[in-house]
């Protein structure tokens, strides 16, 4: 970088700023740059062969772009780490700055049901196209195939921002640490699980909506619908709980154990629709009735896990203990063991990286190093599933681009 011994930049024209990844967070940091300085010479640097990769294939290939935080209390909440930090960068730039920003740049959004927000054509390529449209409009170069492995090869630029993504392990991150940074031990997020229960397994396609998965003896816990996979569990209550467990879970190696509440209610609310049943309908079989709308696969399997033999049997007959018991499967007694993660490499999202210590809360400028810059998930920040990891991605990437257009600014 272009400075003096004391750390000011050097003037001169035009002033430069590489950014260290052609991802999502890269991309948006370089068009709001140009935005806000368009003298600005911006250059993404991207290690692959192709960029936004992650934005193409996320959201089923419909890049659940952020979320309308109108059922968020708490930020802890969906940011499981970094929600301090997000609390106040989201008073700069928020979802709804977000919202706005896209439609302004031809992006047309539609909020779902569930408060996730979609491009309203259901398709990833068309952020892709608006974001290469602009970087082209806007004269920012790409260089794929070019990995940086040291600061010291870019040392003709005014401005570096580190936007790598998350890494696999410490190691990536290494000529960063070389420099001052504290790094938080990277480890997955956003992953399912594998159960090995082969009559679960059966399950295949099933879908629980309302379900809570929790790990027991701990407070870990997360709410919504749970999806029975041929590996074992997903669904998103099954990602929001290997996020908020994610350091939780490597320390156990992956192997721990899992309760399930299927119906969402308490125990006592469990046991009087059982009761309710049994009085209007003590001639029908067990099976025939499946309380807490639970698909009846589910039904017949929780029965035959929980009663045996006496799962054929009709409601009249069941003794008190024998509906405790099924109230307290039916409740958050259902015990399973997960033994891995998913067989295949489906996490999207590393928690860890960056520490926060190491950077400047306000302009996310490295401590350690001036007009150093860092945004998106190489930052220990990361979210629950439903766009919360594209909004960090976007408010950190403006906060950095806001900062550099500031100091460029200053600078001359």
């Amino acid at each position: 970088m272009q400075q003096s011994e004391k750390g000011t930049i050097q003037p001169s024209l035009p002033l430069r700023t590489a950014i260290i990844g052609g991802g999502a967070a890269g991309f948006f940091l370089a068009i709001n740059l140009k935005e806000l300085y368009p003298k600005m010479e911006v250059t993404i640097f991207e290690r692959g062969k192709r960029v936004l990769a992650k934005v193409e294939v996320s959201g089923g290939g419909r890049c659940n772009c952020t979320n309308s935080f109108a059922e968020v209390k708490d930020l802890s909440t969906v940011y499981p780490r970094g929600h301090r930090l997000m609390k106040r960068l989201m008073k700069g730039f928020s979802q709804h700055d977000a919202y706005e920003w896209f439609e302004r740049h031809g992006v047309r959004l539609v909020t779902q049901d569930d408060q996730c927000v979609f491009p309203l054509s259901q398709d990833s390529h068309t952020i892709i196209n608006s974001f290469l449209y602009e970087v082209r409009r806007h004269g920012i170069e790409i260089k794929t195939d070019s990995k940086v492995e040291s600061l010291d090869t870019l040392s003709d630029y005014d401005f570096i921002a580190v936007t790598t993504g998350g890494s696999p392990k410490a190691e990536g991150l290494r000529w960063l640490t070389d420099k001052g940074h504290e790094i938080e031990q990277p480890v997955p997020s956003l992953f399912t699980f594998q159960i090995k229960d082969e009559a679960l397994l059966a399950l295949m396609g099933t879908v629980v909506e309302g379900a809570t998965a929790m790990i027991p003896g701990t407070k870990l816990r997360a709410e919504g619908p749970l999806l029975i996979t041929h590996w074992g569990m997903s669904g998103p209550a099954i990602l929001k709980l290997s996020s908020y467990a994610a350091r939780h879970l490597a320390e156990c190696l992956y192997q721990a154990p899992l309760t399930v509440n299927w119906t969402g209610s308490r125990d006592i609310e469990v046991m009087e629709e059982l009761n309710d049943i049994i009085v209007h309908y003590p001639q029908k079989q067990l099976q025939t009735i499946a309380p807490g709308r639970l698909p009846s696969r589910l039904w017949t399997y929780l029965l035959q896990k929980c009663l045996g033999q006496r799962s054929n049997t009709r409601w009249g007959t069941l003794n008190q203990k024998e509906r405790q018991r099924l109230a307290n499967m039916l409740s958050g007694g259902d015990l399973y063991q997960i033994a891995g993660r998913a067989p295949f490499k489906d996490e999207f999202v590393t928690c860890g990286g960056i520490s926060l210590s190491s950077i400047n809360p306000s302009t996310l400028e490295s401590r350690y190093v001036p007009h150093l810059y860092f945004a998106g998930e190489v930052l220990d920040i990361d979210g629950i599933t439903g766009g919360f990891n594209f909004q960090a991605a976007w408010t950190t990437a403006y906060t950095v681009a806001q900062a550099i257009a500031k100091e460029a600014a200053n600078s001359l």
